[in-house]
């Protein structure tokens, strides 16, 4: 997935940001664009990178040569987690300038002038904190995110990004709650909450204060936010606050995107993650106790290396036991380095098979989950005009809107992929 942010200045040079990959990719393309507007920067294309699979990073190098091309005289800059992890690769394009770090992409003066060295990348292992960045607004968007965490303490075998993004560290909550009190008055709805493992938050602030405590105090002291949602999260790292706060808080959206990665115990072994099966129908089982009008979203790996037909049929059968609405699916892709790129691995044609099988199975199940919206009164956020998001994270169409409002609509039926809807009223909220 990619975001290109151009903009034309008035002698007709642009400066673009094109973003590969995560959530918290997009936040930090933001910080970006702002450091290059401040400092004045023209002729700047910068790519931020993503080395979650082999796809990704083909499609940076495509995106590197195409912006050489349209851009001959300009400054070209690759960032993000495929350059932090292999700086040297990108530096041998001759399309490309400059290489710069994780860490350095964040810092105001890596863009206050072209850089002299080509690369630029510290060990990010040795990063400790991370600094907070004030995104006054993402342009083009009815939410703005906001990074409470970075870096990832786990090591999954088939996993590359910590080693692009360091070591857990957490924002201290009260700089949380300056940055989403800010983005409020400056007239955004809804907040998203992002970072690498953001149920891991706090394990490095004093006092060790869980990702649930955050919550409940930045919600307490930022009343008016309407509509608060969180990005992926580790199910096995939910706390009792925010257990408390999924069941009781009508302002932190009931839609939850799990790091599930496989459905078999064997297979979830040898990725050493740290649930098993049972604990994620289990999860999924209480979440709706809690919270009835949940939607969940996953994660899912197909072919990853020793599954064999009877354990994939372990993870496709818990889309329909879990009721997964929303599924990113990904074929397996060896990441060097890693321990499961060391493991027996399934031929790439069953991987490819085993992922559209996967995909089918959550197209069916979001029809099956938007069939059981017709009828319902939904609040939605308008993103554009003519398409809004509900608190469940399900698409609607209406007619009419303005980016950014609250909106009341009654549903009145499903294409499969999205509700339609019928404004009522402006919410109150």
């Amino acid at each position: 997935m990619t975001m290109t942010d151009d903009n034309q200045n008035g002698h007709g040079k642009a400066r673009t940001v094109e973003t590969f990959g995560c959530r918290l990719n997009t936040y930090e393309s933001e910080v970006i664009r702002d450091h290059l507007v401040r400092a004045g920067r023209e002729d700047v294309v910068v790519i931020n990178t993503c080395a979650v699979t082999k796809e990704a990073e083909r499609q940076a190098r495509q995106a590197i040569r195409k912006a050489r091309r349209a851009n001959p005289e300009a400054e070209i800059v690759v960032t993000g987690c495929a350059a932090q992890i292999d700086p040297d690769a990108y530096a041998a394009m001759e399309e490309v300038t400059r290489v710069v770090g994780n860490e350095e992409k964040l810092k105001a003066e890596t863009w206050n002038a072209p850089g002299e060295a080509k690369i630029l990348v510290n060990d990010i292992m040795s990063v400790k904190e991370t600094a907070s960045h004030l995104v006054a607004g993402l342009e083009g968007r009815a939410r703005a995110f906001v990074q409470v965490q970075q870096g990832c303490d786990h090591r999954c075998t088939f996993c590359i990004i910590p080693f692009g993004r360091g070591n857990n560290r957490s924002v201290p909550m009260g700089e949380v709650v300056r940055q989403v009190r800010e983005l409020v008055t400056n007239g955004y709805r809804e907040i998203v909450l992002t970072g690498v493992d953001i149920t891991s938050y706090g394990g490095d602030l004093p006092g060790r204060p869980a990702l649930g405590q955050m919550l409940r105090r930045l919600l307490a002291q930022v009343p008016e936010l309407p509509r608060l949602r969180l990005s992926s999260i580790d199910a096995v790292e939910i706390d009792d606050d925010l257990l408390r706060l999924i069941r009781d808080e009508p302002r932190l959206m009931p839609h939850l995107h799990v790091s599930l990665q496989a459905g078999d115990d064997m297979i979830l072994k040898r990725m050493k993650r740290r649930h098993n099966r049972s604990d994620i129908i289990t999860f999924c089982r209480e979440m709706r106790e809690a919270r009835p009008d949940i939607a969940f979203g996953a994660d899912i790996i197909a072919g990853f290396p020793t599954e064999d037909e009877e354990m994939f049929a372990n993870s496709l059968a818990l889309v329909e036991e879990c009721g997964l609405s929303y599924l990113h699916v990904f074929p397996y892709s060896a990441r060097p380095g890693t321990p499961a790129a060391r493991m027996p691995q399934v031929p790439g044609p069953v991987r490819k098979e085993r992922a559209a099988r996967l995909r089918a199975a959550g197209e069916r199940s979001l029809a099956t989950f938007l069939d059981g919206l017709v009828g319902s009164t939904q609040s939605v956020l308008v993103e554009k005009p003519g398409l809004a998001r509900a608190e469940n994270f399900a698409p609607v169409q209406i007619e009419g809107g303005t980016a950014g409002e609250i909106l009341s609509v009654r549903i009145t039926g499903t294409d499969g992929t999205r509700l339609l809807g019928q404004i009522e009223r402006k919410s109150a909220a």
